[in-house]
């Protein structure tokens, strides 16, 4: 049985998953995304990257803020579909919505469920410093992420991921996973586990306050923040007065009073161990290396980093 399916999704993270949907059997019958924003500098309205794929391929694009009016859900109802598949869609779905699909509503969720429900799962899991995660397929319910799970795949983590990386990995990873599903599905032979009661966590968004770094904490921590919030807010100290954002590091072991650099090297002594960024950004510029910062930028052991 080959489903009509109408996808929701918004950012880079659901657009494999698209992808992988338009190039199979599954008939792709409308896409709904978030609304355009402002963006880039002249504040032009942008599509979502979902929003331009489905354009690209001729799909028929919904773009609502929200499902209130009885005319949005009619609308959906419409279309035909059999099943949704939600990736990163940026709504709650109503109930009105979840039982619109004869084959009900599935989502891509990246993370061990039920640890890191809800919106930074990705983030969360790498600021914990777990060490690894997953991809779940689940039905979804009027809960925040606690519908029953049909498939899950474990993925160790590198002890030097970031969330970029492990976003762009997770993103291309969840699209064959998905697609095996969509045909467990289609032959009825999916299998729906529920959740366990235990071990749940809640991923929540990441604000920018998050990024300023207490150098009372030990470096692993730091460093597990520096990895956490790469490509975004990105961890920051004021050196010289100035922010300075911190890319990319390493842990050393060392000694010294937290938040003074120890080398000319910008070895920086926290709570416990010395974490030394490897890439840094000052304000106002692109990253660069430590080495070349250091040469426009010398800064002298028994500096001060807040």
């Amino acid at each position: 049985m080959s489903l009509k399916v109408v996808f929701m999704g918004t950012p880079e993270f659901a657009v494999p998953a698209l992808r992988g949907l338009l190039d199979s059997e599954f008939q792709v019958v409308g896409v709904y995304s978030q609304p355009p924003r402002p963006a880039h500098r002249g504040q032009k309205l942008t599509p979502s990257p979902v929003h331009r794929l489905a354009e690209e391929r001729g799909v028929p694009v919904f773009t609502p803020v929200n499902f209130k009016t009885p005319e949005s859900v009619d609308e959906l109802k419409g279309l035909g579909a059999d099943i949704a598949v939600v990736a990163a869609y940026g709504l709650l779905l109503p109930k009105s919505v979840l039982e619109a699909f004869p084959k009900g509503c599935v989502n891509i969720h990246p993370s061990a469920l039920p640890r890191w429900r809800g919106a930074a799962p990705i983030h969360r899991t790498v600021l914990a410093g777990d060490a690894q995660t997953e991809i779940c397929i689940m039905q979804m319910d009027e809960g925040l992420d606690t519908g029953a799970v049909l498939t899950r795949k474990t993925y160790p983590l590198p002890a030097n991921i970031t969330t970029g990386k492990l976003h762009d990995y997770l993103a291309e990873e969840a699209a064959p996973l998905l697609l095996s599903t969509m045909r467990e599905i289609a032959a009825d032979t999916a299998v729906a586990t529920p959740q366990a009661a235990d071990g749940v966590t809640y991923a929540q968004k990441i604000s920018k306050a998050e990024a300023a770094i207490d150098w009372v904490k030990s470096a692993v921590e730091i460093d597990r923040q520096v990895r956490g919030l790469n490509p975004y807010p990105v961890a920051v100290c004021t050196l010289g007065g100035e922010p300075l954002k911190i890319w990319e590091c390493t842990v050393e072991t060392g000694i010294g009073k937290a938040g003074t650099i120890v080398d000319d090297r910008l070895g920086i002594a926290t709570g416990e161990g010395i974490l030394r960024p490897t890439i840094v950004q000052r304000a106002g510029k692109k990253p660069m290396s430590t080495e070349e910062f250091l040469r426009g930028t010398p800064v002298s052991s028994g500096t001060v980093v807040s």
